[in-house]
């Protein structure tokens, strides 16, 4: 009766005053939903002014824990900060938080884009957190509350020192909310933001899925099954038959020869035939898994009639409003055919744009088979009714590995849809023959892998403690790092302390540091340095050198992109073009250090393709100078536009920032400048 449902919607209501005068009360909903246990544990602490460290399984929805800090405190008149570890989530978070709370309330910080920065609530990378905090903005004044979304990160190698970093030097009045999807070692963690930061930290968990998640694995000859059914056959397969001893070795061979491989198109069929899609099919290859997509289309058509003109009219729209040159894009032509038939490709080389196009027509069920690399599974909130595993091994930038069981569970757990689901699956591609259980077992049976601590001093740090705390505040500083806690009696301590004085006297010997008349003091190259957070010794050099102004715009945007480059496996440059290059090496040459670099990473490589663009080609037309990506193009630009803003704000030469500008001005373009 509609007079029942208007008396509980009134008691809920009532409930949710009640909850905030009273902390021993529990709110039930919050936004339309109603709380699970581990949600509410979390919001108490939030009112207890605690931090809250959240480790609960993905899809459970702890972002609604993050909300609730968002509302709670822009009522108040607060300002709250949401870091995330990739671009694309802080991309989606904008987006989402602008829709919620209005544009003038949401600003976005990434390195590349900056828009409304003086909103109380900034979506933004770790990075520039960090770089905030060094820099001691007034904004962090104000600051009651960060989010960490994927706090796991901290763990990363090249990356974890900057999430280490954000919580050492937050302000002491300044709570954590830290999100994911599984910390083992969660209270362990909390223990050390309490220790440091002298406020209580709660650890709420989460071990619960909201739809309950089947494993299984893909064999060649028998389908699905469980690990103990392949383990059963994999015995099996030692003890050949009574005829099967008998044949010969040749036929023998020959038979080994065409046993059936293993196909990504047999496995969805499969899924297709039990009703278990849409599916998200991960593989750790980009250029797979336009491979996997092409080869999928020219053999199924998963949509409607009705469904297909929806998919044709949000393309047409999106791609209408970006530059025209994208149309013309092997990459964009390719995605248009795979979606017509309800088919994906999503991997950090391709625009923008088309990776948007990909998340809306996934969002809205028109994409029924998803195939993405692992970055698709950083905090996007996709689910689908099926992951697969292309494989369970991956290429690391080193080597091929097995994953991780925090990979594997990263991955998988965006398998079932809540409300719609009653179950997800997680289904691994495998070879019986040669896999090995034993590993298997231990990547799938649980995340048992510890947030471990990655802390590196860089010299940018040491020059920032150097510039803005004494003595005392530096050693009490050092000695709160993760690993230092981790380490508690193996050297833990001892070890940033000595590396912080290794770096102290090379800032000395290179005058970045003088002894002052009250200690150390940074001379202008210290200052300098104060303000670049990539590979900011060598970017110092070069732009507080007397030579300076005698590079021209061309050579500046020549070096800055050398140093940017991260080179790839098999990307390529043409390489006729290397005036701009010599003039480079011969204005460094009695800089030895500079010399070395660039004769080490020829700036020549990439001068045809950097020319080109700074000269005015277009981007469809720029793809003939390389094979990189056009989705690693553009992010290669905004590194350097980032980089170059980075020097623009650490100069005091007028005549440098002027340079600059007139480099920006003519390289952030068409799809550079493109970003939501």
């Amino acid at each position: 009766m509609p007079e029942e449902k208007e008396r509980k919607e009134r008691e809920i209501r009532e409930k949710e005053k009640d909850s905030k005068e009273s902390p021993n009360y529990e709110i039930i909903k919050f936004k339309d939903f109603v709380l699970d246990r581990f949600q509410i544990e979390a919001i108490h602490s939030i009112e207890h002014n605690h931090s809250v460290v959240v480790s609960a399984a993905t899809g459970t929805g702890k972002t609604l824990i993050a909300d609730y800090v968002i509302d709670k405190y822009l009522k108040e008149g607060k300002r709250i900060i949401y870091t995330a570890p990739i671009k694309a989530l802080s991309n989606q978070k904008f987006g989402d938080f602008r829709r919620q709370y209005g544009i003038e309330a949401v600003g976005i910080m990434t390195g590349d884009v900056t828009i409304n920065p003086e909103a109380p609530l900034l979506i933004m990378t770790t990075e520039i957190y960090r770089n905030m905090l060094l820099a001691n903005d007034p904004f962090m004044e104000q600051l009651a509350y960060v989010v960490f979304d994927e706090i796991h990160f901290l763990g990363d190698i090249e990356r974890g020192t900057v999430w280490e970093e954000s919580i050492i030097f937050s302000k002491a009045h300044v709570r954590f909310l830290c999100l994911s999807a599984t910390i083992p070692n969660a209270k362990q963690f909390a223990n050390w933001i309490e220790h440091i930061k002298k406020h209580k930290v709660d650890v709420v968990i989460e071990k619960k899925r909201a739809v309950p998640l089947a494993l299984l694995f893909f064999d060649n000859e028998h389908g699905f099954a469980s690990l103990d059914q392949i383990q059963e056959w994999k015995q099996l397969d030692k003890y050949p038959s009574y005829h099967q001893a008998f044949r010969n070795r040749q036929k023998h061979m020959e038979e080994m020869k065409n046993r059936k491989r293993l196909s990504h198109l047999d496995l969805l069929r499969e899924l297709q035939s039990k009703g278990r899609l849409p599916c998200i099919y991960f593989c750790f290859s980009r250029a797979l898994t336009e491979k996997r997509a092409e080869s999928l289309k020219q053999k199924n058509d998963y949509l409607t009639s009705e469904e297909h003109a929806r998919v044709q009219k949000i393309v047409r729209d999106k791609l209408a409003a970006t530059d025209p040159s994208v149309l013309g894009l092997k990459t964009t032509k390719l995605l248009r055919e795979c979606l017509s038939h309800g088919i994906a490709f999503h991997h950090a080389g391709i625009l923008a744009v088309l990776k948007e196009i990909v998340e809306t027509l996934f969002a809205e069920g028109l994409v029924k088979v998803l195939f993405a690399t692992e970055t698709f599974a950083v905090g996007i909130n996709m689910p689908a009714k099926t992951v697969c595993f292309d494989s369970l091994d991956k290429y690391d930038g080193i080597n091929f590995r097995a994953l991780y069981s925090k990979e594997y569970f990263q991955l998988a757990g965006r398998a079932g849809r809540r409300g719609i689901d009653k179950e997800g699956f997680a289904v691994s591609m495998i070879d019986r023959q040669s896999m090995d259980i034993s590993l298997i077992k231990e990547i799938t049976s649980g995340d048992k892998d510890p947030l471990r601590s990655q802390f590196k001093l860089s010299f940018n740090t040491v020059l920032n403690l150097l510039k803005t705390h004494t003595e005392a505040e530096r050693q009490i500083i050092l000695a709160s790092s993760f690993y230092s806690y981790q380490q508690v009696g193996k050297g833990g301590v001892s070890g940033i302390l000595a590396s912080f004085e290794k770096k102290k006297n090379k800032l000395y010997s290179e005058k970045y540091i003088v002894d002052g008349d009250e200690g150390v003091e940074l001379t202008d190259k210290g200052l300098f340095a104060t303000r670049i957070y990539t590979e900011e010794l060598l970017v110092t050099d070069i732009f507080c050198s007397e030579i300076t102004e005698d590079f021209s715009p061309q050579e500046i945007l020549l070096m800055i992109g050398a140093i940017c480059f991260e080179e790839r496996k098999n990307t390529k440059f043409e390489t006729k073009r290397r005036n701009v290059s010599n003039q480079i090496l011969k204005k460094v040459g009695h800089e030895k250090n500079l010399y070395l670099y660039f004769k080490k990473s020829p700036p020549f490589v990439l001068e045809t393709f950097l020319m080109a663009w700074y000269e005015g080609c277009e981007f469809v037309d720029l793809l003939q100078y390389t094979n990189m990506p056009e989705g690693d193009i553009v992010r290669f630009m905004r590194q350097i536009i980032d980089l170059l803003q980075q020097v623009q704000h650490a100069t005091t030469d007028d005549m440098l920032r002027q340079k600059i500008l007139s480099i920006k001005d003519k390289i952030d373009r068409d799809v550079v400048s493109v970003r939501f």
